[in-house]
């Protein structure tokens, strides 16, 4: 096989005694894929078939919910009961089958859940709804259900687990001293508020064993009152101590993603690396950049600045799934990019339609619409 062009982006790395045989991973990102309640659809295995066969070495599954009062959408993937295990089982099997590393992220989306009685933290304002706090008794219940989910996940065959402590959901809100308004062991200093989130992880890693869990973090939620790096950086440290496998960087909440800046910010190419950035001059622990990481280049150069230790590729793996294989050959011209201007795929999915790209050809188009349920 002829030598990559790109080193550092080909270079195998071992993550808790897994071996990734590159330095590309899909991150995760939701589409609706699933069937409605939750189940695993045959569009959502044709999809992660056509990312894992793209020469990712690891392929994270989106946001399963880990119990129903938890789930972010309809077509949320569920992990919170055995009835639900066949079909994550096909879905481990499919990744895997493709000769990539298999992971599947677990969540609660507290506030933000699709239900009418959201549990959170606090009661803050969520988008003109107040979430109901959270008793004590219905926190170590969830670190319960998320331990009860991870099992599943390892169950289901899959080869690590991810919590989303990202996108504003319920592990950062506990984190957040925005979010996070409590008055007891769980709320006041960041020792306290980053309790909830290591006791899960504690919780988790008592159920599971030797299996790797990684987290997918929130760095800073680019909001005046919100989550900054002096804060999550405590986070940060806190996690690599209890055994975490990597540390998976991001910014912004569903309250920040929509302002004005952030959406100019968001714009630019490599717009979240600086955050990885930060946590990795902070921490030992494999450290995963993401945000609009578009070419191989600018991946070798993340990796090289020694900036991150893996790159994550969501849209842009999505939009191209050869992205992998142009790189090795050095051919980056002919990768179809996610234009920064074009929100098509967002729409699509806000209507609760399939999701596609206006790039590919019209019969992949095709399929992904006969393929949806």
């Amino acid at each position: 096989m002829k030598k990559p062009v790109y080193k550092n982006l080909f270079k195998p790395l071992k993550l808790d005694g897994l071996r990734l045989k590159n330095r590309i991973t899909m991150a995760p990102l939701y589409l609706g894929y699933a069937a409605m309640g939750g189940k695993v659809s045959p569009l959502l295995l044709h999809y992660y078939r056509e990312m894992a066969k793209s020469g990712a070495a690891m392929i994270m599954v989106e946001n399963a919910s880990i119990t129903t009062n938890g789930s972010g959408s309809p077509r949320t993937i569920k992990c919170d009961h055995n009835r639900y295990l066949s079909g994550l089982e096909k879905l481990a099997s499919t990744i895997k089958g493709e000769k990539s590393l298999a992971g599947l992220q677990i969540n609660h989306a507290g506030r933000f859940a699709y239900v009418s009685d959201p549990v959170a933290p606090s009661a803050v304002p969520t988008f003109e709804r107040i979430p109901r706090a959270l008793t004590k008794k219905e926190i170590t219940t969830i670190q319960k259900q998320f331990a009860n989910a991870a099992l599943r996940v390892k169950k289901a065959g899959f080869d690590l687990a991810e919590l989303h402590g990202g996108t504003g959901y319920l592990l950062s809100q506990f984190v957040s001293p925005r979010t996070n308004k409590r008055t007891d062991t769980y709320g006041g200093p960041i020792a306290n508020r980053i309790k909830f989130p290591m006791e899960v992880l504690k919780r988790v890693k008592d159920v599971v064993g030797d299996f790797p869990v990684g987290y997918r973090f929130l760095v800073d939620e680019w909001l005046p009152d919100g989550l900054h790096i002096k804060e999550s950086a405590i986070l940060a440290k806190s996690l690599e101590k209890e055994g975490i496998a990597y540390i998976s960087t991001m910014g912004g909440t569903y309250e920040s993603f929509f302002l004005p800046e952030i959406i100019k910010k968001s714009k630019k190419p490599g717009y979240m690396v600086s955050l990885a950035a930060a946590i990795k001059k902070e921490v030992s622990v494999p450290i995963i950049a993401a945000g609009r990481i578009s070419t191989p280049a600018r991946a070798e150069s993340i990796l090289a600045d020694k900036k991150a230790d893996l790159i994550g590729l969501a849209r842009m793996l999505w939009v191209d799934p050869e992205w992998p294989k142009k790189a090795r050959k050095g051919d980056d011209r002919s990768i179809l990019k996610c234009s920064p201007k074009c929100d098509a795929c967002l729409q699509l999915v806000m209507q609760g339609k399939p999701a596609y790209c206006p790039k590919w050809s019209k019969e992949k188009r095709a399929v992904y619409r006969e393929l949806f349920q």
